[in-house]
């Protein structure tokens, strides 16, 4: 049997200059915040961006599932962490569409096929 999986929570706090930073820690919520708050984590992105304040927590049972989770969250643009926050899912959805229409070329796209030569003809038969 494999040690029991105790979940693991993500967590958005918003800075000082209105930035978002999206987190996950197996520990207490609080006491992960109280650690970002007082500037006791060397490297990390809110350390110069005090104060900070949680605006955003929520628990998974997995932990691989959180660490999932915080990836996701944090390559969305700040109107979808915000629409994600509220709950706003039909939001997040409009939103997630729109990236992907956005996304798409607007002429077509370069060919990499190469194009076949036509067939020789024969002459004179």
């Amino acid at each position: 049997m494999g040690i029991p999986d105790a979940g693991a929570s993500i967590y958005i706090l918003r800075c000082a200059d209105g930035g978002y930073y999206t987190g996950v820690t197996r520990r207490s919520v609080a006491e992960r915040v109280s650690e970002h708050a007082q500037g006791l984590i060397d490297d990390s992105y809110t350390k110069t961006r005090l104060p900070i304040e949680l605006v955003f927590d929520e628990f998974y049972e997995r932990a691989d599932e959180a660490v999932a989770a915080e990836r996701r969250i944090r390559g969305w643009s700040r109107a979808k962490k915000e629409a994600y926050m509220r709950g706003d899912f039909a939001a997040l959805s409009a939103l997630a569409r729109r990236r992907g229409k956005s996304e798409q070329p607007t002429s077509d796209p370069p060919s990499f096929e190469t194009q076949a030569s036509p067939a020789p003809q024969d002459e004179g038969s």
